[in-house]
C-alpha cells in the first residue's frame, strides 16, 4: 500500500521537524520544504528512515511568487505524486511594533506567512483528484486570539492567514479540508533562558507550555479528522483565554483576564 504524501513547509528543524516526525509515525511519506540555505537535520533523517518513511527535500524561497508556484510541481516530480496533505508551517518572524513598522516589513511577512500558504492551498485544491480528498493545516499563533503590538507585522500576517483558513475551508469544501493549529510559546529563541521560559509557563492558565510533539499531534489529528474543516485548535497551555499586553519576553507581571 502506498503511503500518503505530506508536504511540510519549513520542515527541516524545530517545530517543522517535529511535525514531519509525527506524520511519518502516522504513516505519511514526506516532502520536506526549506529555504535554499537549509537542509533536514541529521536526527530527522535518521528517524524517518528508521520508521520507513520515504522523504524528499525541496527548497523554495516563499517570498518569491514564482518559487511558490513551482513548489508543488517539484514535489510531484520528486515523489511521483501530489501531496494528500499540506502543512503550511514556514514563517517569517521579526520584531517590529506600530511605532517602527515599515511597508517593506509588512509585505515581507505577509508574503511568507499568508500569501505563500494561500497560493499553495489553491494549487493543491486545483490538483486534488476526485474521490481522494486532501487536507490543509495552517500553523497560526495563539496571539491571534488577543493580539498585542509586539511582532506587529508577524501578528497581522498570522491574523490574515487565520481568516484565510475560514474562507478557504468554505471555498474548497467538500473536496479539500482546511484547518489550523495555533501554538503557544513552545521552543525558546535565544532570547529565552530557562528562567524566562519557567516564568512564561506560570502565566499560562494551565501553568505549562506545550511541547513540539503536542502541536504535531494536533496536526496529525486534523489531517485525519474527515468531519472537521474551518477549525483552529489552540495548543498553548490556555494562553488564548487571556490577554497579554506584551509579548511573553517582556512580561514581568500577570496577564490581564
Amino acid at each position: 500500500m502506498i503511503r500518503p504524501l505530506a508536504l511540510v513547509t519549513g520542515g527541516c528543524r524545530r517545530l517543522g521537524a517535529a511535525i514531519c516526525l509525527a506524520l511519518g509515525e502516522a504513516g505519511y511519506d514526506l516532502a520536506i520544504h526549506s529555504s535554499p540555505s537549509s537542509a533536514p537535520e541529521a536526527a530527522l533523517r535518521e528517524r524517518l528512515a528508521a520508521m520507513g518513511a520515504a522523504w524528499h527535500h525541496l527548497t523554495a524561497d516563499l517570498a518569491d511568487e514564482a518559487a511558490v508556484e513551482g513548489l508543488l510541481p517539484a514535489v510531484e516530480q520528486a515523489a511521483g505524486r501530489m501531496p494528500a496533505l499540506l502543512v503550511n508551517n514556514a514563517a517569517r518572524f521579526e520584531y517590529d511594533s506600530p511605532d517602527t513598522v515599515t511597508q517593506g516589513g509588512l509585505l515581507d511577512h505577509y508574503a511568507v506567512n499568508c500569501a505563500a500558504p494561500v497560493l499553495l492551498a489553491r494549487a493543491l485544491a486545483a490538483t486534488a483528484p476526485a474521490g481522494r480528498p486532501a487536507a490543509i493545516v495552517n500553523i497560526l499563533d495563539q496571539r491571534i486570539a488577543a493580539p498585542n503590538a509586539d511582532q506587529f507585522s508577524y501578528t497581522l500576517s498570522k491574523l490574515a492567514l487565520s481568516e484565510a483558513t475560514t474562507i478557504l475551508a468554505r471555498q474548497f469544501a467538500p473536496h479539500v479540508r482546511v484547518s489550523a493549529v495555533a501554538p503557544g510559546l513552545t521552543l525558546p529563541t535565544p532570547d529565552y533562558d530557562e528562567a524566562r521560559m519557567n516564568a512564561a509557563a506560570e502565566q499560562m492558565p494551565l501553568h505549562l507550555l506545550p511541547g513540539p510533539a503536542e502541536i504535531a499531534e494536533a496536526v496529525v489529528f486534523l489531517a485525519r479528522a474527515r468531519a472537521i474543516t474551518g477549525q483552529t485548535l489552540f495548543v498553548d497551555g490556555g494562553a488564548h483565554l487571556r490577554h497579554y499586553p506584551r509579548d511573553f519576553l517582556f512580561l514581568d507581571g500577570d496577564a490581564e483576564a
